[in-house]
């Protein structure tokens, strides 16, 4: 199976009409890996394959436009059809479980063990599903944060999850063939923390790579004007990622 990258959801902050939050169905090797999981995502995972087929759960970071759609999926898991064969390995940072439980209004975390086996991401936290290699990298963000390197057969793709400005995109990017960015503010204010990426930062920083996608674009922002500043600074063969859209990497 090539490496592929399907577009579940790219808006940002919030969903929209027919534009969930951030998500992404990733598969090569033979697994099947949902990347974020913002509002909306697991409707849209539904139309591409069937929930329970999946082989782990990716979480760059815990805030709820990558991760509230977790909510759904125990939902749907637990209660409503959808048995999984084992408990499923969600791999993100490490109070995920106690997030999620807080929605339950539960303390414990012990009554999601029977449907997610959560993992805590670290910075170079590696880990092999079939011939599918997913490689964690701290990244600047106001929350603990990471982004991606997936690796198949050849193949290498890197998404940046959120970003400010860092050094761990451009080793990310370095050499990958295609290279899933955000680009979520139109530029940055004064002395604010610089918690996300212009159009220009991700075209910069994805210069070792093949390919950009650009994603997460934010309200100040289209999504064909933030891919076109992007393309002009990287150089390259330079997109918007789009809902339903499957790139082979």
């Amino acid at each position: 199976m090539p490496l592929s990258l399907t577009v579940l959801g790219t808006a940002s902050p919030h969903p929209r009409p027919g534009r969930p939050a951030s998500g992404y169905l990733l598969r090569g090797g033979g697994a099947e890996i949902w990347v974020d999981a913002g509002f909306g995502t697991f409707a849209e995972l539904q139309r591409h394959t069937d929930p329970t087929r999946l082989t782990a759960i990716w979480i760059s970071h815990l805030h709820a436009d990558h991760s509230a759609d977790l909510v759904a999926a125990m939902y749907g898991f637990a209660y409503g059809g959808l048995t999984l064969p084992a408990p499923l390995p969600v791999y993100a940072p490490g109070d995920c479980a106690e997030r999620l439980a807080g929605f339950f209004g539960r303390s414990d975390t012990a009554f999601l063990n029977g449907v997610f086996d959560f993992r805590p991401l670290y910075d170079g936290h590696s880990v092999r599903h079939w011939n599918l290699t997913l490689t964690a990298r701290a990244v600047v963000h106001d929350v603990e944060a990471y982004g991606l390197r997936a690796e198949c057969q050849g193949r290498v793709l890197a998404y940046s999850g959120d970003s400010g400005p860092c050094d761990a995109l451009s080793r990310l990017a370095a050499s990958a063939d295609l290279f899933l960015c955000e680009a979520d503010v139109d530029t940055h204010r004064g002395s604010e923390p610089r918690v996300h990426l212009t159009p220009e930062e991700a075209g910069t920083y994805a210069k070792g790579a093949s390919r950009l996608l650009i994603t997460h674009v934010g309200p100040s922002l289209t999504p064909e004007g933030a891919t076109g500043r992007a393309a002009v600074v990287f150089g390259g063969p330079t997109e918007s990622a789009r809902e339903g859209d499957t790139k082979i990497v």
